[in-house]
């Protein structure tokens, strides 16, 4: 009887397979604590886990496909909505999506807008180059063009009249249908990258002068910024509340808490949300109309987002903001008082972006990492210098003070390095390389000449590649990560790999006629 890859003969115990499991994500980063500076949000609060997780497992086999089939997630998705649109200015009634993340909601905004405006052959979408990949990606997906256009270099916040010179409205200024090429413009509540908030009401109002819809992407602070509000911090206004804006999006597995999967898109108008909408009858089976993406889908997010939302309560986020919002403020003032480290922007919600002119923060990043604490690199782009990112939520007021500890040690570590030096021989290493013809053995041999190694090695050291990327154009980093993540996938990362500036004549030879357009 011949055997399936993957696929045991007969089943195995569940003792054995949640063994497997816990040896499998042994190396992963810890997913509470606060030393993840990225990724994940932890709301410190076990209860509030554990109704997630049981409401989540109620609902595993529930089909998101059909509400007249399973009207449970009619009610749980009106509860979660209905609670989003009431905090970010609007009411029970707010025409709004439970949708599977950010990115699913921004690519629903996105189709609304362009289906809205069907006579429109070439539309184009107007964000700051600050805004969310996300744009970028439903710009691919649903084929509009995407204009983005410069920030301020020292706030880092969108510029509202280069938003609105970017923006096409057919000559006309005036209401929405007119013959212009912008279908979107977007603004950020606040941008991932440094954490600060464009100036919504700016960008709206001028876009509304043009006939055009405005969505303000809240996924990382619309179930923040309202809680930090309340706290005492100074929050500019965002919401459907302000003129002009049309569609917001907000993540509920950021600080909400909530398990992954959860997010909510807002409209101001029910013809919009309707545009989101996808039917199709042209088939002989059933009926298809999905108000996401998706088709099937679990309804355990919707139920976990539910629960969640329900356990914290508003006493309970209020609390939660509150801790972070005084962890933000420790960590920027610890930052500037840490030779060669300053914080980017004045950051409005409780994200921070830590930057430096004299030291090698992607060496910094790995160094940090052999203390316990993950901090996100970023790249540099358009004038913004490459930064590293950190995301402080309910729990990390207990840690920030260790963070800053780290910081320093690290500081002190990398110093005699200075800062980072792009790898001029590699970069023109890439340049004789035609990436696209390389198969994925290939590329997976060249990745241990920019310090990557398999699979499994620990702790991982990323400040070589790290260099390498940002010493790159967007497009070719684009390509790098991209038959990066191919090879990760394959398997030819789970043994060693030669080292490619050390492979012998005839594993060239055989490169370069596998991929004619390969040279050294």
């Amino acid at each position: 009887m011949s055997s399936t890859p993957g696929l045991p003969e007969t089943g195995r115990t569940t003792a054995a397979l949640l063994a497997e499991l816990t040896a499998l994500t042994s190396g992963d980063l810890p997913t509470r604590g606060g030393r993840t500076a990225a990724y994940v949000y932890d709301s410190g609060r076990p209860e509030v886990r554990a109704a997630a997780t049981e409401a989540y497992l109620a609902m595993l086999e529930v089909n998101g496909l059909d509400p007249t089939a399973f009207p449970s997630i009619v009610a749980l998705e009106r509860s979660v909505v209905g609670a989003v649109a009431s905090r970010l200015g609007g009411s029970g009634a707010t025409p709004g999506i439970f949708t599977s993340g950010g990115t699913e909601s921004i690519m629903l905004a996105v189709k609304a807008a362009r289906d809205a405006r069907p006579e429109v052959t070439d539309p184009q979408l107007v964000v700051p180059v600050t805004a969310h990949a996300a744009f970028h990606k439903a710009g691919a997906y649903l084929g509009l063009r995407v204009v983005p256009v410069p920030v301020d270099r020292e706030t880092f916040r969108a510029d509202p009249a280069a938003m609105a010179a970017a923006c096409d409205d057919g000559g006309t200024g005036g209401a929405r249908g007119t013959s212009g090429s912008t279908v979107l413009v977007v603004a950020s509540a606040p941008s991932y990258a440094h954490g600060v908030v464009d100036p919504v009401a700016e960008i709206a109002a001028l876009a509304a002068d043009r006939g055009i819809p405005c969505h303000v992407d809240a996924c990382v602070g619309g179930w923040l910024l309202p809680w930090l509000a309340e706290a005492g911090a100074q929050i500019p206004r965002f919401d459907l509340s302000v003129p002009g804006v049309t569609s917001l999006s907000c993540d509920l597995h950021k600080f909400g808490y909530a398990p992954k999967g959860s997010s909510v898109l807002l409209f101001n108008d029910e013809s919009l949300r309707r545009a989101a909408y996808y039917a199709c009858a042209a088939w002989p089976g059933y009926t298809v109309v999905n108000s996401t993406v998706q088709s099937s889908k679990g309804a355990g997010p919707l139920a976990g987002a539910w629960a969640t939302l329900q356990a914290l309560g508003a006493a309970g986020y209020r609390e939660l903001g509150r801790a972070a919002l005084s962890a933000t403020r420790r960590l920027v003032k610890g930052v500037e008082a840490i030779d060669g480290l300053h914080v980017l922007g004045r950051p409005d919600a409780t994200l921070v972006a830590i930057g430096s002119d004299s030291l090698d923060l992607f060496a910094l990043a790995d160094e940090a990492r052999t203390l316990g604490f993950f901090l996100q690199p970023q790249f540099s782009l358009d004038g913004m210098p490459a930064n590293l990112h950190v995301t402080l939520t309910g729990v990390s007021q207990a840690g920030v003070d260790e963070l800053l500890a780290v910081l320093a040690e690290c500081a002190d570590r990398v110093r005699p390095l200075g800062p980072p030096t792009p790898p001029a021989d590699l970069v023109a290493l890439l340049g004789q390389v035609d990436l696209t013809t390389l198969d994925d053995a290939s590329f997976a041999a060249l990745l241990p000449a920019v310090g990557v190694t398999p699979q499994g090695a620990e702790p991982p050291r990323m400040a070589a590649v790290n260099r390498l990327l940002d010493a790159l154009p967007p497009s070719t980093r684009e390509l790098i990560v991209t038959r990066f993540l191919a090879a990760l996938y394959s398997p030819y990362l789970d043994s060693p790999q030669p080292d490619s500036t050390q492979l012998d004549g005839a594993q060239l030879d055989s490169m370069r006629l596998n991929n004619p357009s390969l040279e050294f």
